[in-house]
């Protein structure tokens, strides 16, 4: 991995953090592809439990794209006659970083250390919970700069806020700070910022320790039902049950419960 992203795995959990501070961790090229792959190495890994997406600094969690990088490329490609290479981005790395995040079969927490705009709201959101800073930040920011949506925004936001609600954010861009957020359903969690690090590793470690296979199975039933009938959430709800009822986590719950005892979860 690059610099510009970290990647440690320990005792089951992932920790991907972006580590541009200096630049409030915009995503440049080399820091898009290296998340990308650590997000995709985590996702992959039978061995990760849990991920979480964090990010140096106390100023911001990411501002989206690194825009001095992206105005030079715009500037080559009009010499150049065409803009295929700078918009490739959004296929080359946004989309397989939410893909990574989103559809991993274990949980993903971002912690939310500053600001979260553009890309880097997009990527908090693809996360399964949010534990933000109350000092942090969000925007979406597109409209803003003329674009439109990307890093899977279109698709998280609605379904966190409201079809409504997202269209507001979405069309008149504006910072909402950690209460708003909360309220909004967009943060999960508020801490005080000294606080962040250490609750969100403890967050974290605890899902790592975990039931990840009922995790998983949570995971994909939400997302179904979400673009499903009731009827079909039912036969999906069924088909999950009865695949997490036949797992050793379930047994091993189960006697703990009986033995007054805490599991101790194999994620078989």
């Amino acid at each position: 991995m690059a610099d510009t992203v970290l990647y440690e795995v320990s005792d089951g959990l992932a920790t991907i953090t972006l580590n541009r501070p200096q630049a409030m961790n915009a995503l440049n090229n080399e820091t898009k592809a290296a998340l990308r792959d650590a997000a995709q190495a985590a996702a992959a890994d039978d061995a990760v439990r849990a991920v979480l997406l964090t990010a140096a600094g106390d100023r911001a969690f990411c501002v989206g794209q690194d825009l001095k990088e992206h105005v030079g490329g715009l500037l080559e490609a009009r010499e150049s006659g065409s803009d295929e290479g700078v918009m490739s981005t959004v296929r080359e790395h946004y989309n397989p970083i939410v893909r990574a995040l989103a559809g991993a079969a274990k949980p993903v927490v971002a912690a939310v250390n500053g600001v979260a705009a553009g890309a880097g709201f997009g990527f908090a959101l693809a996360a399964d919970y949010r534990i933000v800073a109350d000092t942090a930040s969000f925007n979406t920011s597109f409209a803003g700069v003329a674009l439109t949506a990307d890093s899977g925004i279109s698709w998280t936001l609605p379904r966190v806020v409201g079809p409504g609600r997202a269209a507001d954010l979405l069309l008149f861009p504006r910072s909402i700070g950690a209460q708003e957020a909360y309220d909004l359903g967009v943060a999960n969690r508020i801490v005080p910022a000294a606080e962040l690090a250490a609750e969100a590793v403890k967050v974290a470690r605890g899902l790592a320790e975990g039931p990840t296979l009922a995790y998983a199975a949570l995971k994909e039933s939400l997302g179904y039902a979400l673009s499903h009938s009731l009827e079909e959430a039912l036969e999906k709800e069924d088909e999950l049950q009865t695949r997490a009822g036949a797992s050793q986590d379930h047994t091993i719950a189960v006697q703990a419960f009986i033995n007054k005892e805490k599991p101790k979860y194999l994620g078989s």
